[in-house]
């Protein structure tokens, strides 16, 4: 066995599983001159949307390779990006291709769990590390979440929940792109989650804006200028650019645990398939979660037949706290925060609402399966961070080591 396959192996049975820690919380995902697969697993697109998405990703110094099928459409679905053949195909293709770092889903719509039966994930296990011994990085919302629950179940690594290249936020938002950029260009440990509150206009241990990224080494030590598509134009990111923190606290407390969840009618509809059929054995298995809920145009009724699924087949039994997202043209805020509390109000573990996630214009980004610290004392905004490398968090946004 060659000393670089050792060396793979070795990486494999250390980040593998769902009790390794991310080696994300300590060195960034991504940097200039990186490989990304961009797909679309769901939904289709439109030409200029495709070519926005690779201009966005290619003034971050990335070297973006489209699928082969990213355009293509069901001959008789119109909601569906080609068949489940071609979108699977250009899914493994792309976790498989032994040059990719990330793996970047376009957008969503509907159709990613109609991938899942077909992957042999044994397969996608073998291939799942990038050249230098990394997890490659899986990104996307909305739809993917059931890409997000088939790598947390099959493949046990990290993967971040966040706005996608090919929808409107990145071309509407002044927040968006600077955001998600940050999450995949610094690493995660020490950061806080969500829009900042109104007096913090310069956050202690707050990623720095890709303009300030460019201007430091990356990991591997390479620099910017190596990278002549980087954009140094990007703007600045501003206090009266940035929204504010809506974030309540529905039930008080504190909580640690690993990050889990995604949009609710995708984890409603995978309830007993095998990615989600441990959820009631889960907490004694993997320790405790902290679960994320999000959804976008469900009527109230809607949302509580969700609600119903998720109790009755068990997936808040791992959760030591509950986090909702945003609730895009669904009922009023208020009367979804009065849905939750009716299920689970009586749990007694923290639940904070408005938090921003998922289908909110200017959403933050969350990253799935890395452990996590919500902080919900009464009388204060409620604040969530990602726990550091050595499992440690501090209230300034510092992790034990330093800024994140």
């Amino acid at each position: 066995m060659s000393e670089s396959h050792e060396a793979s192996r070795t990486a494999e049975v250390e980040f593998v599983g769902v009790s390794a820690s991310s080696p994300y919380l300590s060195t960034a995902p991504l940097a200039a001159g990186d490989t990304v697969r961009l797909i679309a697993p769901s939904g289709p697109t439109d030409e200029e949307s495709l070519q926005r998405a690779i201009a966005q990703l290619g003034s971050w110094g990335l070297n973006v390779v489209p699928g082969g099928n990213v355009r293509a459409r069901h001959p008789r679905v119109k909601y569906l990006a080609g068949t489940d053949a071609e979108r699977r195909s250009d899914l493994v293709d792309a976790w498989c291709d032994p040059d990719t770092d990330a793996v970047i889903a376009l957008r969503g719509g509907f159709g990613a769990m109609r991938l899942l039966d077909g992957i042999d994930f044994d397969l996608m296990r073998r291939h799942m590390l990038r050249r230098d011994g990394r997890p490659k990085l899986l990104t996307g919302s909305s739809d993917i979440t059931a890409l997000h629950q088939a790598w947390e179940h099959h493949l046990g690594v990290a993967t971040l929940f966040c706005p996608m290249v090919g929808n409107d936020p990145f071309k509407n938002s002044a927040v968006v792109p600077d955001e998600v950029a940050s999450w995949l260009f610094r690493p995660w440990g020490g950061r806080e989650l969500g829009f900042p509150a109104e007096d913090e206009t310069a956050e202690v241990g707050a990623a720095p804006s890709p303009r300030e990224q460019w201007s430091q080494s990356d990991i591997s030590g390479r620099r910017p200028e190596k990278y002549p598509n980087v954009n140094t134009s990007l703007p600045e990111e501003t206090a009266a650019t940035r929204p504010l923190s809506r974030a309540q606290t529905l039930v008080p407390g504190t909580a640690k645990g690993r990050l889990g969840g995604g949009n609710l009618s995708l984890i409603a509809a995978g309830m007993g398939s095998p990615e989600l059929i441990d959820v009631r054995e889960r907490r004694e298995r993997r320790g405790p979660s902290i679960l994320l809920l999000e959804d976008v145009d469900e009527e109230l009724y809607r949302l509580d037949n969700l609600m119903v699924q998720l109790v009755r087949g068990g997936w808040f039994n791992s959760a030591d706290a509950v986090v909702l997202g945003s609730w895009k043209d669904c009922a009023p805020v208020h009367e979804v925060e009065a849905l939750m509390i009716d299920y689970l109000g009586g749990s007694r573990i923290p639940i904070v609402s408005e938090m921003g996630f998922g289908h909110d214009p200017d959403a933050p980004s969350a990253p799935l399966g890395v452990d996590v610290t919500l902080d919900a004392e009464p009388g204060e905004r409620p604040r969530l961070w990602v726990d550091g490398a050595d499992g440690q968090t501090r209230r300034d946004g510092r992790s034990a080591d330093g800024p994140a």
